[in-house]
Protein backbone atom coordinates (compact mmCIF):
# COMPACT_ATOMS: atom_id res chain seq x y z
CA UNK A 1 0.00 0.00 0.00
CA UNK A 2 0.93 3.53 -0.53
CA UNK A 3 1.66 6.26 2.10
CA UNK A 4 -1.61 7.60 0.88
CA UNK A 5 -3.76 4.91 1.01
CA UNK A 6 -2.70 3.70 4.22
CA UNK A 7 -3.65 7.62 5.20
CA UNK A 8 -7.15 7.14 3.99
CA UNK A 9 -7.79 3.12 5.94
CA UNK A 10 -8.86 4.97 9.23
CA UNK A 11 -10.96 7.28 7.34
CA UNK A 12 -12.63 3.89 5.08
CA UNK A 13 -12.61 2.09 8.02
CA UNK A 14 -15.04 4.05 10.08
CA UNK A 15 -17.32 4.59 6.80
CA UNK A 16 -17.75 0.75 6.39
CA UNK A 17 -18.40 0.41 10.41
CA UNK A 18 -21.02 3.45 9.83
CA UNK A 19 -22.59 1.02 6.98
CA UNK A 20 -22.42 -2.02 9.47
CA UNK A 21 -24.17 0.38 11.99
CA UNK A 22 -26.56 1.40 9.36
CA UNK A 23 -27.30 -1.86 8.06
CA UNK A 24 -27.97 -3.19 11.58
CA UNK A 25 -30.31 -0.34 12.78
CA UNK A 26 -32.56 -0.75 9.98
CA UNK A 27 -32.51 -4.30 10.27
CA UNK A 28 -33.49 -3.77 14.31
CA UNK A 29 -36.08 -1.41 13.42
CA UNK A 30 -37.70 -4.07 11.23
CA UNK A 31 -37.97 -6.82 13.97
CA UNK A 32 -39.36 -4.12 16.29
CA UNK A 33 -42.51 -4.25 13.78
CA UNK A 34 -42.68 0.33 13.56
CA UNK A 35 -44.32 1.93 10.56
CA UNK A 36 -41.48 2.69 7.90
CA UNK A 37 -43.67 5.93 7.56
CA UNK A 38 -42.06 6.79 11.10
CA UNK A 39 -38.58 5.78 10.40
CA UNK A 40 -38.71 8.30 7.01
CA UNK A 41 -40.42 11.23 9.09
CA UNK A 42 -37.89 10.80 11.35
CA UNK A 43 -34.68 10.32 9.80
CA UNK A 44 -33.51 13.26 9.64
CA UNK A 45 -34.38 14.80 13.20
CA UNK A 46 -31.46 14.42 14.32
CA UNK A 47 -30.11 17.05 12.10
CA UNK A 48 -32.06 19.97 13.83
CA UNK A 49 -28.93 19.90 16.19
CA UNK A 50 -26.49 21.55 13.33
CA UNK A 51 -29.06 25.03 14.20
CA UNK A 52 -26.32 25.52 16.93
CA UNK A 53 -24.39 26.72 14.49
CA UNK A 54 -26.58 29.78 14.04
CA UNK A 55 -25.19 30.62 17.85
CA UNK A 56 -20.80 30.12 16.96
CA UNK A 57 -18.57 27.22 15.75
CA UNK A 58 -18.52 25.79 19.68
CA UNK A 59 -22.14 25.66 20.21
CA UNK A 60 -22.86 23.84 17.34
CA UNK A 61 -19.87 21.29 17.21
CA UNK A 62 -21.08 20.45 20.97
CA UNK A 63 -24.91 20.02 20.13
CA UNK A 64 -23.99 18.40 16.68
CA UNK A 65 -22.07 15.58 18.41
CA UNK A 66 -24.48 15.16 21.55
CA UNK A 67 -27.09 13.96 18.87
CA UNK A 68 -24.48 12.04 16.58
CA UNK A 69 -22.58 9.98 19.20
CA UNK A 70 -24.12 6.40 19.34
CA UNK A 71 -24.25 6.74 23.28
CA UNK A 72 -27.40 9.12 22.87
CA UNK A 73 -29.22 6.03 20.75
CA UNK A 74 -27.10 3.29 23.39
CA UNK A 75 -29.12 4.76 26.16
CA UNK A 76 -32.14 5.70 24.58
CA UNK A 77 -32.24 1.98 23.77
CA UNK A 78 -31.63 0.95 27.24
CA UNK A 79 -34.74 3.18 28.37
CA UNK A 80 -36.50 1.38 26.19
CA UNK A 81 -36.23 -1.79 28.33
CA UNK A 82 -38.58 -0.03 30.68
CA UNK A 83 -40.14 1.92 27.85
CA UNK A 84 -40.65 -0.17 24.41
CA UNK A 85 -41.90 2.58 22.42
CA UNK A 86 -38.65 3.87 22.77
CA UNK A 87 -36.54 1.27 21.07
CA UNK A 88 -37.80 2.00 17.62
CA UNK A 89 -36.75 5.73 18.26
CA UNK A 90 -33.38 4.47 19.32
CA UNK A 91 -33.19 2.41 16.06
CA UNK A 92 -34.19 5.27 14.00
CA UNK A 93 -31.00 7.24 15.56
CA UNK A 94 -28.54 4.93 15.26
CA UNK A 95 -29.47 4.55 11.54
CA UNK A 96 -29.37 8.15 11.00
CA UNK A 97 -25.47 8.27 12.55
CA UNK A 98 -24.45 5.50 10.59
CA UNK A 99 -25.58 6.65 7.60
CA UNK A 100 -24.12 10.08 8.44
CA UNK A 101 -20.64 8.10 9.33
CA UNK A 102 -21.06 5.75 5.55
CA UNK A 103 -21.13 9.07 3.26
CA UNK A 104 -18.37 11.00 5.23
CA UNK A 105 -19.84 12.82 8.00
CA UNK A 106 -18.08 13.08 11.20
CA UNK A 107 -18.24 14.71 14.77
CA UNK A 108 -16.97 18.23 14.59
CA UNK A 109 -14.32 20.07 15.59
CA UNK A 110 -15.37 23.61 17.07
CA UNK A 111 -13.13 24.96 14.62
CA UNK A 112 -14.93 24.92 11.25
CA UNK A 113 -17.92 22.64 10.29
CA UNK A 114 -15.92 20.68 7.98
CA UNK A 115 -13.41 19.77 10.08
CA UNK A 116 -14.35 16.39 11.29
CA UNK A 117 -13.02 13.06 12.70
CA UNK A 118 -13.48 11.59 9.31
CA UNK A 119 -11.61 14.35 7.64
CA UNK A 120 -8.68 16.41 7.66
CA UNK A 121 -9.20 19.52 7.96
Amino acid sequence: MTDGAVGRMPGLLLRIEGAAALAGAVFAYGQLGSSWWLFAGLLLLPDISMLGYLINLRIGATSYNLAHTYAAPALLAAAGVAIPALLPLAAIWAAHIGMDRTVGYGLKYPDAFKHTHLSRF
